[in-house]
């Protein structure tokens, strides 16, 4: 059966799980080795997850070229490259309707990606806001770059900012549950599987 046009998909942001490369707050305290392979197995679950929605899939991918994402995790998902720029520059260049998620979230099920599939046919954004201040999905009926422009990223403002540009243009986003990414050591310890 042929997916509608309105469907959003999930975009998943990527980087290649190169020793060094990757998720360097956590690689600190566990080295390098450790923490690609950490990062690996979130991104394999968030794909995972990503998949079981039912909902369209798709890889914005850094580090490697798409053609490698593609052999390492899996034919069926369309990847492209993020292209250059900063994360927000990145981020406004994903078509409408989509539901953006990074890919170290491992409290991430199918249903909450349904149900942000489901609200943004209501609502023009959906957020789940992130236990660090920023947000662990961010769901747009149509575009927004004004949304991404120029924020100070990976800070706890980065919600609350996000927030406040959303007021000033009167739209008023419904919020899903917040939850936690994996970015340091002790973020892993309500997740002990994929420390392992």
């Amino acid at each position: 059966m042929p997916v509608p046009a309105d469907t959003p998909r999930v975009v998943i942001f990527a980087r290649w799980p190169e020793p060094g490369k990757v998720k360097s707050r956590l690689a600190k305290a566990m080295g390098d080795d450790r923490a690609a392979c950490i990062y690996r197995r979130l991104l394999e679950h968030t794909i995972d997850v990503a998949r079981a929605s039912d909902l369209p899939v798709e890889l914005r991918v850094t580090g490697a070229r798409p053609e490698q994402f593609k052999r390492a995790f899996g034919p069926g998902i369309s990847v492209c490259d993020q292209g250059k720029g900063d994360l927000g520059a990145r981020l406004a260049r994903v078509d409408a309707p989509a539901i953006v998620i990074g890919s170290d979230l491992p409290a991430l099920t199918p249903e909450l990606l349904r149900e942000a599939a489901l609200l943004l046919g209501s609502h023009e954004v959906v957020i789940g806001p992130a236990r660090d201040g920023g947000y662990w999905l961010i769901g747009l009926r149509k575009a927004c770059p004004w949304l991404f422009d120029e924020m100070a990223w990976s800070t706890p403002g980065v919600l609350p900012e996000t927030l406040s540009r959303l007021r000033a243009r009167e739209i008023e986003p419904e919020l899903l549950p917040e939850l936690a990414d994996v970015d340091r050591a002790e973020d892993l310890i309500e997740w002990p599987d994929f420390a392992a």
